[in-house]
């Protein structure tokens, strides 16, 4: 069906285009009986204004803008769902903007969020994007960044302590007697990656005779991690980690299944940690230990802010909250 537009209005109701706007707009500039007239025509037409031309004509589009490295993780999608439950609280609604793991796209959503003109913006980047973030606060465009920190200060930020929660990770292999320690992970230019890799290089330096190897993976997928596993499974037990943390659930998870799929028992053989934890993780064939992040909290948290900030009200001074890690234990470490 064709669009109705308000041309096909003015012409129903024998007005001008400007009419039939003020008439729906601004009706105390119209008589009664205009206004009737172009209701009336407008219901006969099956009319419906355009929201987001009507609120940029009120000085506001009704929208957050917000990236997120990759919405298939569970972790990004608890994330929006925080930002929605507090911008839905106020009013607004996400726009959301998911990267998929590029940079490229990533800066197309924020060039979006600067021609749709969203009340503000929250950010977890996956890449460098300091002229874009800069272009939005050019535009008088609030940014809050997510699941991450800003090196120069000056942007708000939400995030987790990773170092910490990758030592945490790693402790816990090491206090179950595990010596031979890997890290599998993606992407270590991202900077969560590298942190959880760096607090569990920590733990394994105060331990004699611990060892811990680093491996990169294409993707921090479920597919991925099977992958992995099966090829972990095809080394001497010798030569295989007896300990591992990925850098998030969905790796854990194939990769328990890969190895046992090719004979390797978990935990027995080799103990997983996983790091999010994401819903599946409880109801894994092997339930997985993980770093509980609380990404819900975080993501209405960052929002919080942001709305602070667009108001100008109590909270807009907030700078940098950092959550803390939590270990969740279960079955993939003997738990």
């Amino acid at each position: 069906m064709k669009r109705v537009g308000i041309r096909d209005v003015a012409q129903r109701a024998g007005v001008s285009i400007s009419t039939v706007s003020n008439a729906l707009n601004r009706p105390h500039m119209v008589s009664d009986r205009l206004i009737d007239r172009v209701r009336s025509a407008a219901d006969q037409l099956g009319y419906i204004p355009l929201q987001a031309a009507q609120q940029l004509r009120a000085g506001r589009s009704g929208l957050l803008g917000m990236t997120v490295i990759n919405i298939a993780n569970p972790f990004f999608a608890d994330m929006v769902a925080g930002a929605e439950d507090a911008a839905s609280a106020s009013g607004l609604r996400v726009l959301v903007g998911n990267s998929s793991d590029d940079i490229a796209k990533e800066r197309d959503h924020l060039e979006l969020f600067e021609r749709v003109q969203v009340e503000g913006a929250l950010v977890s980047p996956f890449g460098p994007l300091e002229p874009w973030l800069q272009r939005l606060r050019g535009r008088g465009i609030p940014v809050v960044l997510v699941d991450a920190v800003d090196d120069t200060g000056e942007l708000p930020s939400v995030s987790f302590d990773d170092v910490a929660g990758g030592r945490l990770a790693a402790e816990h292999l090491l206090a179950d007697g595990r010596r031979r320690l890997a890290f599998v992970g993606a992407r270590e230019e991202v900077r969560q990656v590298r942190e959880r890799l760096q607090g569990a290089r920590l733990a394994v330096a105060n331990h004699a005779g611990a060892s811990i190897e680093r491996i990169w993976t294409a993707r921090t997928t479920s597919a991925s991690g099977l992958a992995f596993g099966a090829e972990l499974a095809r080394r001497s037990p010798a030569d295989r980690p007896d300990g591992i943390v990925t850098s998030n659930d969905h790796l854990a998870i194939g990769l328990v299944h890969g190895l046992i799929s090719h004979g390797v028992r978990v935990p027995e053989d080799v103990a997983v940690v996983g790091y999010d934890d994401i819903e599946f993780a409880a109801i894994a064939a092997v339930p997985l230990t993980s770093v509980r992040q609380p990404a819900r909290e975080m993501g209405r948290t960052a929002a919080e802010i942001l709305l602070a900030r667009i108001a100008g009200t109590a909270g807009a001074e907030v700078g940098n909250v950092v959550y803390l890690p939590e270990l969740v234990v279960r079955a993939s470490t003997g738990g």
